[in-house]
């Protein structure tokens, strides 16, 4: 069952990345020699799609032991939190940014690195496919560091031991400065003071090598998405549609492991606009074949017509219905659906989506159906989804005003 399951999120992982962009990209992207990972925020957990061969080098990861993961993995006791907070609402505001914050190898050596994070837009529609974050590793600093014997030092260091909490640097350094990547000892003497706690700086130099870097990075994306047909760009081109989820709303989504899928009622045959990774799963469809569809395609010869009607009613109606209904997935093998669908309305109460949530009902499951019921599982789906949603619409309002 596990390595189903892992198996399942390999075939997502690289369907994500194949398909905009042809099969010798990576080939190509691995030629370069910037340090850079490439992730998915349609994916649950935001995770790394591609990790370039310099990145792993330099890292010192197998690129098995990164794909699949989210950023977080390289950080550390020493990584600034408000550094990290700062990435995170760029990746929620869809743009450029970049900071300066302590990242960690596989064998727990830290090192300050210049992170260039940025989006990258689909030219047919302008949503956020991917984004592409750059390190540029800042060059060594001599640092002063007053040792408890009361003398002063000067010492070289990979790495700056400063952060935005005194203690949190202060505990890092200790414990890091014991053992070096090596082994070997490297500081004895507890450290009680550093000199300087203002965070290390990038140099003119080093922030041109990043934006070098984007540079040759995105002259390889939009070249091999030219051979599929699926054209990527750096900057968003017009206006987005407006059946588009924002990245914020779409790692919030993804947050949820039950099958559920998000439709707009505001666009033409109310088409999928989100669909989770467990309903991917459940139907055996990939995400690209979904989104953009109206629903019916779950449906076949045998399907109850009863059944849809009150679909189509409870929608005309924006109130909620729960049916059980003979639904087919891709291998056309069929299955029995519980479905739960309600209208989801944001801020202002207006009706912003419907969301459908699945349940295979399986008589073979019965002792975790009594333990889980599935009006409550379906309920709980809806109560997040309403709250992701509404949270965003308010954010956005205020930022208007």
């Amino acid at each position: 069952m596990e390595s189903s399951s892992s198996s399942n999120s390999a075939t997502i992982i690289n369907q994500s990345f194949d398909e905009f962009y042809s099969h010798h990209a990576r080939e190509s992207l691995d030629e370069l020699s910037d340090y850079f990972t490439i992730t998915d925020p349609s994916i649950s957990g935001h995770p790394i799609v591609f990790a370039s061969h310099a990145f792993l080098k330099m890292t010192g990861f197998t690129r098995d032991e990164v794909v699949g993961r989210s950023g977080g993995m390289f950080q550390g006791p020493a990584t600034c939190r408000r550094s990290v907070m700062e990435i995170r609402e760029a990746v929620r505001e869809e743009r450029e940014c970049d900071v300066v914050l302590v990242n960690y190898r596989k064998d727990g050596t830290p090192f300050w690195v210049l992170i260039s994070v940025c989006p990258v837009f689909s030219k047919r529609g302008g949503a956020v496919v991917h984004f592409v974050a750059v390190q540029v590793p800042l060059h060594r600093k001599r640092t002063r560091i007053c040792y408890s014997d009361g003398f002063s030092h000067q010492v070289h260091h990979d790495f700056v031991f400063r952060c935005c909490r005194k203690e949190v640097c202060a505990d890092s350094l200790a414990e890091l400065g014991r053992v070096s990547s090596s082994g070997s000892q490297v500081l004895e003497h507890d450290v009680t003071e550093l000199e300087s706690e203002e965070p290390r700086e990038a140099s003119d130099v080093e922030r041109r090598s990043a934006v070098t870097a984007m540079d040759n990075i995105f002259s390889v994306l939009t070249h091999y998405s030219e051979l599929t047909g699926r054209l990527v760009s750096r900057k968003r081109c017009g206006i987005p549609d407006v059946g588009l989820l924002s990245s914020s709303l779409i790692i919030s989504l993804g947050r949820i492991k039950q099958s559920f899928v998000l439709t707009n009622p505001h666009l033409p045959d109310m088409p999928i606009v989100y669909a989770s990774d467990a309903f991917t799963k459940l139907t055996g469809y990939a995400r690209n074949e979904v989104l953009g569809s109206n629903c019916r395609f779950l449906g076949g010869r045998n399907t109850d017509h009863s059944a849809l009607h009150l679909i189509r009613e409870s929608i005309k109606n924006e109130q909620p219905c729960t049916v059980r209904i003979l639904n087919y997935r891709k291998d056309k093998s069929s299955f029995w659906n519980l479905l739960h669908i309600s209208p989801v309305r944001n801020a202002s109460g207006k009706v912003a989506y419907f969301v459908g949530v699945q349940i295979e009902d399986d008589y073979k499951n019965d002792e975790y159906r009594q333990c889980w019921r599935p009006d409550t599982r379906q309920l709980s789906v809806v109560g997040v989804v309403k709250v992701a949603v509404r949270s965003l619409s308010m954010s956005a309002g205020s930022s208007k005003t």
